[in-house]
This record gives structure tokens, C-alpha cells and sequence, in this order.
């Protein structure tokens, strides 16, 4: 049998220029799931990081604070629906590397998976316009009358993405490990980056880049329309 090799990406800051998860509470705010104060949980962290006093980890942890904290009770219909409303008006801002990337690997044969802390359901969304075979994000619980109950379902797996990667390869024979791939931008990619034979680091934050430049993984960046290979 020939096994197909496997590709992972990391999504927000990697393939979409932002966050899905940023985009999705502004969102739910502007259509007023969520109250206008569920802002107030990030909006220090933002500036922040907006001024350079503060980290993007900061700002994004704090709106998955805010997300989990005001999604309880939600209808996931209301999220779904919500979710396809962001991937229509914002599906096509993605990076130029990444995503000529992943259609030179689909036609080279390989199994491409997509993997990220932001609600599956968004990432459904996002990742069918691109090609991915598989699709990894926050599951997140649904209780009675449909609603949202703030809860993860299986944390722990999405929380270290190396386990995704044994994961994908243990539940399909057909794939193997050899020439994988892995593109990542921050420190919480480096366990993925460690499990496959070819890591990228994509416009990566500065722990990243240190490690990437300690152990001699490939940094690419893209400025405007400029691809720099460091």
C-alpha cells in the first residue's frame, strides 16, 4: 500500500491573518450575543499589545476568556450561523506562502490536517474553502435545547498539538510520518514543529524564532508581497 505523507497547520496568524477566534467574538458582540461588556474581559490586553507592552499570547487568552465566559447558554445554531457570517466576509485574508503552500502539497499527494485553540465549527467553515482533509479545534459542549454549555470536550487533547499528530497517524494507516510536515508561528507550535520531519516557522513571535534559530528549523516571513526565507 502507498502511504500518503501528512502536512499540519496551525491556522490563526498562520493561515488567516487573524485570529478566528478575535473575529468570531467581535462578531457575536456587533450582533449582540454576546453583551458589549464581554469587550472589557480583553480590551487592556489588547492595547497592550497594540502598544508593545504587552503579548499577542496575553490578548488572544484573554479573549478565549471572555469567549468561554460569555458563550454559556448560547444556541449553537446562533454559532454556527455567526461563525459562517465571519468566514463569508473575511475566508479570503490568508497569507500568500501558506496558502500557495498547501496547494503545492495537496497536489504532491500529501494529507493535509488543520489544527487550532479557535471553535471547530469556524474552522469547518474556514478550512473547506482551502482543501484541508481534516480539520482539529475546540469541541465545545452542547447541553440541552441546544445550547452551549462553556465546556471543552476533550481539552486536553487540543491543548498539546503533538498529540493531534500521533493521533492522526495512529487512526490512518495509510499516512506515514516520513517527509511531514508542520507550520507554525508561536511557542505553543513548537511541541508540533518537534514531531514532523520538515517544521516551518511562519512569521514566527520571538521565543519561536529563537528556538527555530537554536535548532535550525526553516523561518519564513511575508511582508506586503514579500516572501523572505531567514
Amino acid at each position: 500500500m502507498n502511504k500518503k505523507p501528512v502536512a499540519f497547520f496551525d491556522i490563526d496568524g498562520t493561515v488567516f491573518r487573524s485570529s478566528l477566534l478575535i473575529e468570531l467574538v467581535e462578531e457575536l458582540i456587533k450582533q449582540k450575543v454576546f453583551p458589549t461588556k464581554a469587550e472589557d474581559v480583553y480590551v487592556s490586553q489588547y492595547q497592550d499589545w497594540l502598544d508593545r507592552d504587552g503579548t499577542y499570547e496575553e490578548y488572544i487568552d484573554a479573549v478565549v476568556e471572555s469567549f468561554i465566559k460569555n458563550i454559556k447558554g448560547v444556541p449553537y445554531g446562533r454559532l454556527a450561523d455567526i461563525g459562517r457570517d465571519v468566514v463569508e466576509e473575511q475566508g479570503k485574508r490568508v497569507y500568500r506562502y501558506t496558502r500557495d503552500l498547501i496547494g503545492e502539497l495537496k497536489q504532491n499527494g500529501y494529507y493535509v490536517v488543520a489544527i487550532s485553540q479557535s471553535p471547530k465549527t469556524i474552522l469547518d467553515a474556514f478550512c473547506k474553502g482551502y482543501g484541508f482533509d481534516k480539520v482539529y479545534g475546540r469541541i465545545y459542549e452542547i447541553g440541552p435545547q441546544d445550547q452551549l454549555t462553556g465546556a471543552v470536550i476533550d481539552e486536553h487533547l487540543i491543548q498539546n498539538k503533538a498529540n493531534i499528530v500521533s493521533r492522526v497517524l495512529d487512526r490512518n494507516p495509510d499516512l506515514m510520518s516520513t517527509n511531514s510536515v508542520a507550520v507554525g508561528d508561536t511557542e505553543g507550535d513548537i511541541s508540533l514543529l518537534e514531531s514532523v520531519d520538515q517544521p516551518i516557522c511562519f512569521n514566527p513571535n520571538k521565543k519561536l524564532y529563537n528556538h527555530a534559530k537554536t535548532v535550525g528549523w526553516k523561518v519564513v516571513v511575508e511582508r506586503k508581497n514579500v516572501i523572505y526565507h531567514i
